[in-house]
């Protein structure tokens, strides 16, 4: 399969080390999350189910002692004559040795089935580490795209604060009205608001990345010093994408294993109305045994053939059960098929409608400082602008920022969103970028 290489600007413009920041977060959070770390106890679980459906193909061994004492008093004749008291002590010990046969081929099919179930742990424990490796890098974007939105609105409360001590001097000196100053105090108030709900959307977004990383949260960014560059392995075309989802989605092969172990189930099911087959072995050594034998020793060797004929319809019934789930693991088969092909589109989609967003934006936030600067400038000198003109393109300038980063953001994370639905979000294929 081919591939083109992109060169991906993760363009938060924060410190050089932070594509090492980033690394180290992710691998905090693939070594410390609870959710994952979880998964894995679950892997390790399911593993053991192989060495249990072997053990029926093993032979069962077992020891048993039995030690019993009994005393009989009070006794008399038919002639209601005396007898001395009886003190009767036994003790048995016995080894046996059981050994399945036949059943069916119900210990095959378990075991085919242990099998798939371990490999379904596998891919669900990947699958779980896909997702909180995603969550993890919208976690980190989120958080260094609320430290960004906060101080942009930091900075525009400092513009408006300034903007009305400027407005009251030039209000007393007669060269604005007190609407223009009005207007002032109004926006200043509203940058105020905007600059709470700033900060508890930051403790919001720092919270829920010490949940999901289990590392503190940054405080700050060191900006401007470094645009880092990242290269990532991405499939050329939407096709290709397809492709990969296809082959690699944890999703969509959990659902295909989902399937194969329904058809099992149907074959186990069906084994029970097999005939089984089985040996036994025993030895036993008797102590007392009787008034005319004080030791016997005991060999037994039992076949048993069991033909089963009727349950009270139970075998039936769970033969069908086992059909109807089949038939329906295979129609939600068939619908993540269509809903892995939806996915990837809409990823591909939203990757390349990032890129173009993050683009437009720039210019946006370009225009915006050229035409805020120029307002400012004019009315400052006491040009025709109004203090209303220099309000809007300040909010324009604040939302053009606020779009910026959000569209960085944007970009960041369907990068990985992209990478998880073509099941090729690892740690590994990270840290070869």
């Amino acid at each position: 399969m081919k591939f083109i290489i992109i060169i991906i600007f993760l363009t938060f413009n924060q410190s050089v080390m932070f594509a090492d920041e980033l690394l180290t977060y992710l691998e905090s959070a693939y070594k410390n999350n609870p959710v994952l770390n979880a998964e894995r106890e679950n892997y390790k679980a399911i593993k053991e189910n192989i060495n249990i459906s072997r053990s029926e193909f093993l032979p069962s061994v077992s020891i048993a002692g039995v030690q019993t004492s009994a005393e009989n008093s009070n006794r008399t004749n038919q002639s209601g004559v005396a007898l001395a008291d009886t003190n009767n002590k036994k003790t048995t010990k016995s080894i046996s040795v059981d050994q399945k046969i036949f059943q069916g081929f119900q210990g095959y099919n378990s075991i085919k089935k242990s099998k798939l179930e371990l490999e379904q742990a596998t891919l669900k424990l990947k699958n779980t580490e896909q997702q909180i490796l995603l969550q993890s890098a919208i976690a980190f974007y989120d958080l260094l795209y609320k430290i960004k939105n906060k101080e942009f609105n930091l900075a525009n409360v400092d513009l408006f604060e300034r903007q009305v001590e400027s407005d009251s001097s030039r209000l007393q000196k007669g060269e604005i009205t007190l609407t223009d100053l009005a207007q002032s105090e109004s926006s200043l108030a509203g940058a105020n608001a905007k600059f709470i709900t700033a900060k508890a959307e930051l403790l919001t977004a720092k919270s829920n990345f010490e949940r999901i990383i289990r590392l503190p949260a940054p405080k700050k960014i060191i900006v401007d010093n470094f645009i880092n560059n990242t290269t990532l392995n991405f499939p050329k075309d939407v096709s290709v994408a397809l492709n990969f989802s296809e082959k690699n989605n944890p999703k969509l092969l959990l659902a295909k294993l989902d399937y194969e172990i329904s058809k099992i189930n149907v074959n186990i099911e069906k084994s029970k109305f097999s005939p089984s087959a089985s040996v036994n072995y025993s030895q036993s050594q008797n102590d007392n045994f009787s008034s005319t034998a004080d030791d016997t020793d005991q060999e037994t060797l039992k076949a048993t053939l069991t033909i089963p004929l009727f349950k009270g319809g139970e075998n039936y019934s769970l033969l069908k059960k086992s059909k109807f789930k089949k038939e329906q693991v295979n129609l939600i088969l068939q619908d993540i098929i269509n809903e892995i092909k939806t996915d990837t589109a809409n990823s591909w989609s939203n990757y390349l409608s990032s890129e173009s967003v993050l683009g437009a934006t720039q210019a946006q936030v370009k225009a915006a400082e050229i035409a805020n600067e120029g307002i400012t400038l004019e009315y400052d000198s006491g040009n025709t602008r109004t203090t209303l003109e220099v309000i809007q393109s300040r909010s324009l300038l604040l939302e053009a920022r606020i779009s910026n980063a959000l569209a960085k953001k944007n970009f960041s994370i369907f990068k990985f969103e992209l990478l998880a639905v073509i099941g090729e979000l690892t740690l590994e294929n990270i840290k070869k970028t």
